[in-house]
């Protein structure tokens, strides 16, 4: 039998101001706890869901009063239950979760279980968005080739997506063509209040992607997670969380005349990382907000992966009710959102006192003190060996003098190792029959994307405006093999810019539309020209690629722009210069057609001048019509083939879906806690990021992964991307640690996809060392710095390591998604001491190492001290990285989708609790 909810006693009726009633919620007020009133509203969010989920089995109401206690509680890391209302994806992270899902359904099938128990039990929003590629751009027909390029390449894993969405309830399949998820969620998902069988409350989500934070800006609690915490997240489990911290960060004043958002958020993000927020949310008040549009919110948001914190909260205002009356939400809609917060003590109102919200720590920026700049060339604001790096944020005054010294300092983060005399050297070569020349720092690739920037109108806006400005003066981008491209983020873009006649200017430049989703930002560039490919290849040139979004990874945009910037969207003057070596304030980027020199100042749109176009141009009509047809299809999609049974037919030819190999074999007996035995050394290094774990980018022609596939009759032409075929782990295992700029320290710095297999003393690939050391039965550990997993959200960066054998990570510190991901994988996390590291304990990498850990689950303990052997008898003390007991029950099971699967069975063997729909009835 349900257990009856304990706080019953508090669901309240919400009447309709204009009479009748909305439904029923769980009041915090009626609780008459005055701890409520200092509690951020961030908490109080998390409060509200644990309150309205208690059933003392999941959810019990002593954690109901860890939250209430919050201020006590949190410094001490105690664990909580959370349960998001609903769960977003998209189709990189979208294809493993639903092959996930299917070989669970197979599993429990195999295991007398009923499948139909693997079903969302909460909405699911997939939005198709991360597989198209730029293989056209500078052309008014890059749109349409692209998108064709993208259903003829996708058409088996479309066709196993669309199958999920009719097989599996609660799911929506956005299809391509639609626009970057983040972006999509902001202006149509996002419900904000839900109001589901007459009972209303927030709405929170997970989703598969680290920029789910983006959401937050719009008052929606919201974070990234591996797929496989979204699995169980969509399984009706509650997640486990530590209570986190919360930092305010009060704002005042207001920006001064042409500093922007992307100016607003790499200060903000550079304020964070200098204080420290990983593991924390940040929640932003004052009088400041009121003046910070929404799509500027949610900029800032979005940025919460780069700045370390969970998420990045602006609570609902009148700003955020203005925002979804412009985006077709409905003004019965908007009511109800407006009267439930109110009613809950969770909207912002800035003619009423602050109140007496207390925080973990505080900062405070005065928006008059933000300065245009921009980020490079490797990274945005990372933190190396624990301390932060806030000078990969360059003022944009002092960029020229920043590159010269990138080009000086030693390769590194931020350096390139050029000799002097190579600084100035100019490789030449013809393009199209015309004499070209390429040097240090000029740029190839230059591309306004990402759901940073593409669903912030002003930002976009003020892109058209420098256009047409440089346009109006005759100005052109005059090296002609710089891939410009235009990659809104819904169709909404292209209608306002349309609009305003801007989009023309864009086109003039080069900057065409070539497909609606995240495309060069992710590595989605497609190729250079071969002309220019071979110049930098064959030349060493650090090429540049300048863009507005949110990562510049050393590789991510292509593996030949060893310098990679975010600049939005600025990146419009840089196209024009063609270079990076240039200071904007000193130095022309062009001349005229009577040759007069045209600076950057003299193209520059005011903040007025965009402001006045955002007004006149941004129009409610434009969302409506761009997401009523949202679920219509191109042709090519709607006449996909599904299969119907709800059990998917494997077919073990296929080189995109693949049957999950952990679940394949799976018994009722949990096999309990693994040690590590002898372990070698398979990656030893400092600052990885899951961009050089987890597979992503184009598929090498010599790689492990580019073999397999010629072996089984794929032509190279037909590739793909390692994203797209991430629903085939034989792909997958064979492009982790595949990155062209992985360091491994095993082979004394040198860069690339290498290791030594240690007792052959043999250089191999990563994942042939892997399989020689699993075929001689020995285990492998992976050694690192500060932060490993740095990056986005990657299940396939802990999938991947898993089934090449890895056992266990010892690191410095972890990111936090990827350290719950290599949990909910079973890989052993461990830490080592503060102050200590491989280098102070003189590890050499060619050790071998033991972790002795007790067999039954019952004896191990979150946090606890681990002793870590060498055969040189070497020995260290680690902290054991399994924070919560529910982590240590997943380790237990293997990992976490066997223990889902136990749970539904019901089975009582081992730690397995009793199926939730039991408990609930």
């Amino acid at each position: 039998m349900a257990s009856r909810n304990p706080f019953s006693r508090i669901l309240k009726t919400l009447e309709k101001p204009s009479g009748g009633e909305f439904g029923k919620y769980y009041s915090l007020p009626s609780l008459t706890d005055s701890r409520i009133d200092r509690l951020p509203l961030s908490i109080r969010i998390l409060l509200e869901s644990a309150i309205r989920n208690c059933d003392e089995f999941q959810v019990t109401s002593k954690d109901v009063e860890k939250i209430l206690d919050w201020q006590k509680t949190s410094p001490k890391k105690v664990e909580i239950p959370f349960k998001p209302a609903r769960v977003l994806l998209q189709d990189f992270t979208g294809v493993p979760t639903i092959v996930d899902l299917a070989g669970m359904r197979n599993a429990m099938h195999k295991l007398g279980g009923d499948p139909g128990k693997i079903n969302p039990m909460v909405p699911v929003d997939l939005v198709i968005d991360h597989s198209v590629q730029v293989d056209v751009s500078r052309s008014e027909n890059a749109l349409q080739a692209n998108m064709e390029l993208e259903l003829e390449r996708n058409k088996e894993r479309y066709s196993f997506l669309k199958w999920g969405a009719n097989a599996f309830d609660n799911m929506l399949v956005v299809p391509p063509g639609a626009g970057i998820v983040h972006q999509v969620n902001l202006e149509y998902l996002a419900r904000v209040v839900f109001n589901t069988d007459g009972i209303l409350y927030s709405d929170t989500v997970f989703g598969t992607d680290s920029h789910t934070a983006m959401i937050n800006g719009l008052g929606v609690a919201g974070w990234g997670v591996g797929g496989i915490e979204a699995e169980a997240a969509m399984l009706g489990q509650a997640m486990s969380m530590v209570l986190p911290g919360v930092v305010g960060f009060e704002l005042f004043g207001s920006l001064k005349d042409g500093v922007m958002a992307t100016d607003l958020v790499l200060t903000v993000a550079k304020m964070l990382r200098q204080h420290g927020v990983v593991g924390n949310f940040v929640e932003f008040y004052g009088k400041g907000i009121s003046e910070i549009s929404l799509p500027d919110r949610a900029t800032i948001a979005n940025m919460s992966p780069e700045y370390g914190a969970t998420m990045g909260f602006f609570p609902v205002d009148h700003v955020t009710l203005q925002y979804l009356k412009l985006t077709g939400r409905s003004d019965d809609t908007i009511s109800m959102i407006e009267s439930y917060l109110r009613a809950n003590k969770l909207f912002m109102d800035y003619s009423q006192p602050e109140g007496e919200m207390t925080f973990s720590s505080h900062l405070k920026l005065n928006l008059q003190d933000v300065d245009p700049c921009v980020s490079g060339p490797k990274r945005i604001l990372i933190l190396f060996s624990g301390v932060c790096r806030p000078h990969d944020q360059v003022l944009l005054k002092d960029m020229k003098a920043d590159w010269h010294a990138c080009l000086d300092n030693k390769v590194g983060f931020k350096g390139y190792g050029i000799p002097k005399e190579d600084q100035n050297k100019i490789v030449k070569f013809e393009f199209a029959d015309i004499p070209a020349r390429l040097k240090h720092g000029d740029i190839v690739i230059a591309a306004i994307t990402s759901c940073t920037n593409t669903s912030n109108p002003s930002v976009m806006l003020h892109s058209g405006l420098l256009a047409k400005k440089a346009c109006d003066l005759g100005l052109q981008v005059m090296k002609p093999w710089i891939k410009t491209s235009l990659g809104p983020g819904s169709r909404v873009v292209t209608k306002y810019l349309e609009k305003s006649g801007l989009l023309r200017y864009l086109q003039q430049l080069g900057f065409h539309i070539v497909g609606y989703g995240c495309t060069t930002c992710i590595g989605n560039s497609g190729d250079l020209d071969e002309p220019v490919a071979s110049a930098i290849a064959d030349n060493d040139i650090v090429a540049a690629a300048v863009l507005s979004e949110n990562r510049n990874f050393e590789g991510r945009i292509h593996p030949l722009t060893r310098a990679n910037y975010l600049a939005s969207p600025i990146v419009v003057a840089y196209a024009l210069a063609g270079t990076v070596d240039i200071d904007f304030e000193t130095e022309p980027i062009g001349l005229t057609k009577n040759g007069m020199e045209i600076f950057l100042r003299d193209i520059w749109p005011s903040s007025e001048e965009v402001a006045d176009i955002v007004q006149s141009n941004v129009l409610l009509d434009m969302f409506k019509s761009a997401y009523e047809t949202i679920t219509e299809g191109h042709p090519t999609w709607n006449n996909l083939h599904v299969p119907s049974s709800r059990l998917y037919e494997w077919d073990p030819k296929s080189t995109y879906i693949h049957e999950p190999p952990n679940l394949k074999d799976i018994s009722m007996s949990p096999p309990g806690p693994h040690t590590v035995k002898e372990a070698y050394y398979l990656v030893l290094g400092d600052s990885i990021t899951t961009d050089h774990i987890s597979p992503g980018g184009n598929i090498h022609k010599d790689s492990p992964a580019a073999k397999y596939l010629m072996k089984l009759g794929v032509d190279r032409r037909d590739f793909n991307s390692y994203g797209s075929r991430r629903g085939n782990d034989e792909v997958m295992v064979r492009g982790t640690f595949a990155n062209i700029r992985l360091v491994n320290k095993l082979l004394d710095g040198e860069v690339g996809p290498k290791t030594i297999h240690i007792p052959s003393g043999e250089k191999i690939s990563v994942f042939d060392a892997a399989m020689r050391y699993k075929r001689e039965g020995q285990d492998t550990i992976v050694l690192a710095g500060a932060e490993y997993g740095t990056g986005s959200a990657r299940d396939w960066a802990a999938k991947g390591p898993k089934l090449m054998g890895v056992k266990a990570v010892i690191a410095k510190s972890f990111e936090r998604i990827h350290r719950s991901n290599l949990v909910g994988m079973g890989i052993i996390p461990l830490c080592f001491q503060p102050g200590e590291d491989a280098e102070t304990l003189e590890l050499t990498g060619r050790e071998r190492y033991t972790i002795d850990l007790p067999n039954d689950i019952r004896e191990i303990k979150p946090g606890q001290g681990i002793m870590v052997k060498t055969d040189n008898r070497k020995s260290f003390k680690c902290t054991l990285r399994f924070d919560t007991e529910v982590e240590l029950a997943y380790f237990d099971h293997g990992d976490i989708l066997q223990y889902v699967i136990r749970s539904f069975i019901g089975s009582k063997q081992g730690n397995a609790p009793a199926s939730p729909t039991e408990v609930s009835g």
